[in-house]
């Protein structure tokens, strides 16, 4: 399988080998990019809907949910390549002690915002790395989101008219980097972790381990 890699443009930043980002996620790909990572892209072979079915079997909690589903990306792609790093990371929505998922159509996610309206919910980022098949390195952040209380199904109707298929791409049926601003009353927590990697952290552990300079 011929991966594909990212290169960031005219940036002298980098002087390790490429990562390799164990995620079908465009989101995480375009992260890595803006933050001037160069990785290759490698979506992960498993099935991510059986293992969140068993962990709330067990009665996980989001935290260890995003762990889980983080680490099982990692290892499921460095068993392929074992000299590598290899970046998995994984969102979790929990709210009420509950967690969400993305939804899978537009009747889901209007129900999933009507269910958040006026609560505060948290977005539970966590991203492992593995090498050789065993994990080295793991961070997790979490950020406090408020979705308004005077939201009106009118208003949250014409938001997904709107932003139309992209309303799947996250669990809560919104994106805040676009429209979905317009639905929160307050947000506490790194832009970084909301859109899906704990950034800092993870580009912290790259400098000092070589792979990004100092």
């Amino acid at each position: 399988m011929t991966l594909e890699t990212s290169q960031p443009q005219r940036f002298v930043g980098f002087s390790g080998e490429p990562i390799v980002l164990a995620s079908a996620s465009i989101t995480r790909r375009r992260l890595l990019e803006s933050a001037g990572v160069p990785h290759i892209v490698e979506p992960p072979h498993i099935d991510e809907d059986e293992i969140k079915t068993g962990l709330r079997a067990d009665g996980a909690n989001g935290t260890e949910m995003a762990e889980v589903l983080a680490e099982a990306k990692a290892m499921s792609v460095s068993r392929k390549h074992p000299a590598r790093m290899v970046l998995g990371g994984d969102q979790v929505l929990e709210c009420d002690e509950k967690t969400l998922d993305k939804p899978v159509d537009r009747a889901e996610a209007l129900t999933q915002l009507q269910m958040l309206r006026g609560k505060h919910h948290n977005l539970i980022s966590y991203a492992v790395i593995a090498r050789g098949g065993q994990r080295i390195w793991q961070a997790v952040d979490r950020a406090a989101l408020e979705v308004r209380a005077d939201a009106s199904d009118e208003f949250i109707t014409a938001y997904l008219d709107a932003v139309g298929q992209d309303a799947f791409s996250g669990p809560g049926g919104y994106r805040i980097e676009s429209l979905g601003a317009q639905l929160f009353s307050r947000i506490d927590g790194c832009h970084f972790t909301i859109l899906g990697l704990p950034m800092i952290l993870l580009l912290h552990y790259l400098r000092a381990n070589g792979v990004l300079k100092t």
